[in-house]
């Protein structure tokens, strides 16, 4: 199949799926088209099936902000004719499936054939941007207008359903964690590096904005420096972050915390860590605690949103209401403080990752794809 995939381009969950599901797609032998405003932050591999369409938007003195949208949809039926694509396959609902509506009517007036397009919900386009009254309208057109529906875990199918008017059935296909990537050897010398004295390592990677709670990340680890010898690496970028750094002074503990900014090769972070904690105020599904578990990283969570759907408490790491840093400082002293059960707990992780393996989703996608591709694809 020929495939156009939209999204974000950036280090967030739904550009980071979209991203990989695209990989996973090429290796299996499809033809993947990329279409965004700059080349994904994961697509960061040679694959002859694989093509990246960059959105340009010109800027006119007339236009305080340029029109995005209208310049992907030109781009995409650009793409879509000159390409032959089967299917478009966006990510994100806002601007993503809105510009795939108005490319797919172009495509059908301009040839008479009606492009499939395929919509996965991701979260915020759903809980936060999308509720938006300046949205709203649209965003439920939109989704209703796609031909096929999937969000990434039943509470973001339930928000959906309980936010919109949204008339289609919506199909749970979850977040995935490419396995091999994450399981490797931890490099010693790096380890050494961070905690030269043998102190546990606790680590978090968002991007620092205020959902994700980033202040109750060092309140935690306060808390367990006050019981034992530990680091903490903060990965990514946002608005939060100032704030972070300041409250990480008074509190007296930035000595022992690194930030590293954005990064690309998270995994050989993940790999010497010991603990994730992700106190977020809302998370659809909770891909970057996916991605820790998958390294044998124990998680302590909120349970907000998606996260009790791949987080189980007491086997795979714990969670906690919304804001109870007392609760997940707890957490973290016992677990970190008990060797044999750290250990057995990361081994646990591990497996559970295991079943949220690409192997085992993107057949799902492969799934839905067929059933609108065209009959010389499907061996009809």
């Amino acid at each position: 199949m020929r495939i156009g995939i939209v999204c974000y381009p950036t280090f967030g969950g739904s550009g980071v799926l979209a991203t990989e599901l695209g990989k996973a797609l090429a290796d299996k032998g499809h033809s993947v088209h990329f279409i965004t405003y700059q080349q994904p932050v994961r697509l960061n591999v040679f694959n002859t099936n694989i093509y990246y369409h960059e959105v340009r938007v010109p800027t006119y003195p007339l236009f305080d902000y340029p029109p995005y949208e209208i310049a992907l949809a030109s781009t995409m039926v650009d793409v879509i004719m000159n390409q032959d694509l089967d299917l478009l396959h966006v990510h994100y609902a806002i601007p993503h499936a809105s510009a795939a509506y108005m490319a797919k009517q172009i495509v059908k007036q301009k040839t008479g054939r009606s492009i499939p397009v395929i919509t996965t919900l991701h979260g915020t386009d759903i809980t936060l941007v999308g509720k938006d009254k300046t949205y709203e309208p649209v965003v439920t057109f939109s989704i209703n207008e796609s031909d096929a529906i999937t969000a990434v875990s039943e509470n973001l199918r339930e928000e959906t359903f309980k936010n919109f008017a949204i008339v289609k059935p919506i199909e749970v296909i979850t977040n995935f964690v490419d396995v091999s990537r994450f399981n490797k050897k931890p490099i010693d010398a790096f380890r050494q590096v961070i905690a030269p004295n043998g102190e546990k390592i606790l680590v978090h990677a968002s991007n620092f904005r205020k959902v994700k709670r980033v202040n109750d990340v060092i309140k935690v680890f306060s808390e367990v420096r006050k019981h034992m010898p530990a680091k903490l690496l903060m990965v990514g970028d946002g608005p939060e972050r100032f704030a972070t750094e300041e409250l990480a002074r008074e509190l007296g503990v930035m000595e022992d915390i690194r930030f590293l900014g954005k990064q690309e090769q998270i995994e050989e972070i993940l790999v010497v860590s010991d603990l994730f904690l992700l106190p977020s105020e809302y998370e659809s599904f909770g891909l970057a605690a996916l991605e820790a578990m998958a390294a044998r990283n124990i998680v302590i969570s909120t349970n907000a949103g998606g996260l009790p759907e791949i987080n189980i408490q007491g086997v795979t790491g714990f969670m906690a209401n919304v804001g109870d840093v007392a609760a997940m400082s707890e957490f973290a002293v016992s677990i970190l403080g008990n060797e044999d059960g750290l250990e057995k707990m990361k081994e646990a992780a591990y497996n559970h990752a295991l079943s949220f393996d690409i192997s085992n989703i993107v057949p799902h996608y492969e799934a839905i794809y067929k059933r609108f591709c065209r009959m010389e694809l499907c061996g009809g």
